[in-house]
């Protein structure tokens, strides 16, 4: 997948909205106010594509174990948060979307009443 790919089916989502919040490389894409993707572009121009994903903590620690190309980060080091690498190859399309799904629907979930109901 490439960035603008990965744009396209974020935006798909419902309310989603992108924006640089943090500065002009990473671009964070969001469903109302709560960030579900990061995107450094700085790696993309340097050949190294990855992304950020919020993920469910044990979910994460079977995906780093299952994948190589799927680790903490340098920029978002904690048990809710996953980097994947685009470019390596191990991941399929199929497989980074329902990654991209899972990190939506997480965030989704942790959203009060009032926010979810306000996605319907």
């Amino acid at each position: 997948m490439d960035i603008e790919q990965i744009r396209e089916y974020c935006l798909s989502k419902n309310k989603a909205t992108e924006s640089f919040p943090f500065d002009e490389d990473t671009l964070v894409f969001k469903v109302l106010t709560k960030m579900f993707l990061l995107a450094p572009l700085k790696s993309w121009d340097k050949g190294e594509a990855n992304i950020m994903l919020k993920c469910d903590p044990i979910y994460t620690e079977e995906l780093r174990s299952q994948y190589n190309s799927i680790y903490a980060g340098p920029y978002i080091r904690n048990k809710h948060w996953n980097t994947i690498n685009i470019y390596e190859g191990e991941l399929t399309t199929k497989f980074i979307k329902e990654l991209i799904d899972h990190s939506y629907d997480m965030v989704v979930k942790g959203m009060t009443k009032k926010m979810r109901k306000s996605l319907l």
